[in-house]
């Protein structure tokens, strides 16, 4: 069976390990390759960047250097969305080969307002601490360690200031069928989740798993048999 690269991009202060969960359930015929922002993981030692079409044309550069015959496809959670979608629209603009397919989770559509009670990367360091930990997607351990809060909050407020102050263009609508999957008690409205329908001319498809932001990791297993279905019968069968 032919392979199909998977390229996958982190969420606000994620890296290029962040989805060990989802590669463990890999099938043989599924090729993840998560990117690395700058300034964290891998590429510690460049600057943090809080602008979105810096991060943008950065992951653009990363993608364009490994295509080749190779079908591939795309996915982003929450911030790793947002960039996901504006990437695919400038590889569209650009005239370079489509991906076969976007998958989206923990975001909300573009052109939904950004509501102010989400601008975090204007929180003091205690209220940003006890908004990462509504996330449920760090241990205690975690919350328990000055030296691994000092290492995230700034890339948290720099990842956030980049999502956060993003302002949608209308553009055409993608060329690409578009997946959507969120967590039945995650903090979108059904209208910021369904605004997702503006941005593909194709019917999106949506799906819900239960829990907050970050059920991705508890239901890695799914996601990834999700990945494999929607791949194996649009692309290799």
């Amino acid at each position: 069976m032919n392979r199909i690269r998977l390229f996958c991009l982190p969420f606000a202060g994620g890296s290029k390990y962040s989805y060990r969960d989802l590669q463990a359930h890999a099938p043989d015929f599924i090729e993840f390759v998560v990117l690395e922002y700058p300034g964290r993981g891998a590429r510690i030692s460049e600057n943090l960047k809080d602008d979105l079409q810096i991060l943008v044309d950065d992951v653009l550069s990363q993608i364009i250097c490994k295509l080749g015959e190779q079908p591939y496809a795309i996915y982003g959670h929450s911030m790793g969305g947002l960039i996901a979608y504006l990437v695919v629209r400038e590889l569209v603009a650009k005239g370079y080969p489509y991906p076969q397919h976007l998958f989206l989770s923990g975001i909300g559509g573009p052109s939904a307002a950004f509501r102010e009670d989400k601008k975090r990367h204007l929180l003091d360091r205690g209220a940003l601490i006890e908004e990462i930990k509504g996330f449920q997607g760090s241990g205690k351990d975690f919350f328990e360690s000055e030296e691994l809060i000092n290492y995230y909050e700034p890339i948290l407020r720099a990842d956030f200031t980049a999502s956060e102050n993003y302002s949608h263009e209308t553009s055409i609508r993608l060329p690409i069928q578009v997946t959507v999957v969120t967590g039945t008690e995650e903090d979108l409205t059904k209208e910021e989740i369904s605004a997702w329908d503006k941005e593909s001319a194709f019917n999106v498809a949506y799906k819900r798993l239960p829990g907050g932001h970050f059920f991705i990791f508890k239901y890695a297993h799914e996601m990834v048999q999700m990945f494999s279905r929607v791949l194996h019968e649009r692309v290799l069968v």
